[in-house]
């Protein structure tokens, strides 16, 4: 059996990209930093978001119903780093950026990479986490244009077209 150490340690080598994941309804708003999303079929259009279950964000995600997957520009690390500050209150994190709406009522972030708008479908319990089937109701995406943020080894990193010249400009 893989222990949990080794687990973690595996996990750090694979990259992913950062998102801010956002509700809003009965149960308030809400809002958390997470990498752990992704894409099970386009049709139809769902997502898979897994929160830890000790987040005070899951219960506000199954009680509301629905959420919004944000995903992060490089530009957009410090609004990463501010929503995965638990001890910061939800007023101050949502503070720090603009939001708007689209289908189903919860922040979209204006300027994200891309916004996918969604209805929790289902949940399902595995371990420490909430794995949650989210139907995608409204998507929007930007022009391409800049560059992504992903997590790796433990950090975050800038990926993309602007990384590549730049890495190419430095040999």
């Amino acid at each position: 059996m893989v222990d949990k150490s080794m687990f973690r340690d595996a996990m750090a080598g694979l990259g992913a990209a950062v998102n801010i994941i956002t509700s809003d309804g009965d149960a308030g708003l809400a809002g958390c930093t997470a990498s752990a999303v992704c894409g099970v079929t386009d049709e139809p259009p769902t997502l898979l978001v897994c929160i830890n279950r000790g987040s005070r964000n899951n219960a506000a995600f199954r009680a509301n119903g629905k959420l919004c997957v944000n995903v992060l520009s490089a530009e957009q690390q410090s609004l990463a780093a501010h929503f995965a500050t638990s001890a910061l209150p939800i007023d101050e994190r949502f503070a720090a950026a603009q939001w708007e709406r689209l289908a189903t009522g919860a922040p979209v972030l204006q300027h994200a990479l891309a916004s996918l708008d969604c209805e929790i479908e289902s949940v399902t319990e595995v371990g420490t986490h909430t794995v949650f089937f989210c139907a995608v109701k409204a998507a929007r995406t930007l022009d391409g244009t800049r560059d992504a943020l992903i997590y790796y080894g433990r950090r975050y990193h800038r990926v993309g077209e602007r990384s590549v010249h730049a890495a190419h400009a430095a040999v």
